[in-house]
């Protein structure tokens, strides 16, 4: 068939039909200007509820960790703090999914300068460990010489 023999009326009255046949999802209500848009109808209020415990829990471990009251320079100790911070960045990832599922806005904004504050924590521990930063410093503490 060339071009001069198609009947556009037919064709273009197929995909009409095509269209009409399944019913078009109704439009969402426009939100007026100065309001937050109301969450998502998937998110109830326990599940609203789950995000901010989660997310006030690793709050507090995050802030509890400017108060460890170890020394924590090297070997176990060390380890131990890094398992903390590592615990302090799980606990952010996982109130960050859980206020992206809900649409918390606030909710994610604090758990995504949580998982800042995580990452600053291991960083300020793992940089001069791995010869990064200006003063080096050692995974493994020195063992005491006997006889000294």
């Amino acid at each position: 068939m060339t071009p001069k023999e198609i009947n556009w009326d037919a064709e273009l009255a197929k995909v009409d039909k095509a269209m009409g046949a399944g019913s078009p999802a109704p439009a969402p209500a426009p939100v007026p200007r100065g309001q937050a848009p109301a969450p998502s109808p998937r998110a109830s209020q326990g599940a609203i509820a789950g995000t901010w415990v989660r997310l006030i829990l690793a709050l507090v471990l995050g802030l509890a960790m400017t108060e460890w009251p170890y020394l924590h320079g090297c070997g176990i100790p060390l380890f131990l703090y890094i398992g903390a911070v590592l615990t302090v960045l799980v606990a952010s990832v996982w109130s960050l999914v859980s206020s992206w599922r809900t649409r918390s806005t606030y909710a994610h904004g604090l758990s995504v300068v949580l998982m800042i504050w995580g990452l600053a924590l291991g960083a300020r521990e793992v940089l001069p460990r791995i010869g990064y930063a200006r003063v080096a410093a050692t995974w493994m503490c020195a063992q005491p010489v006997p006889g000294k």
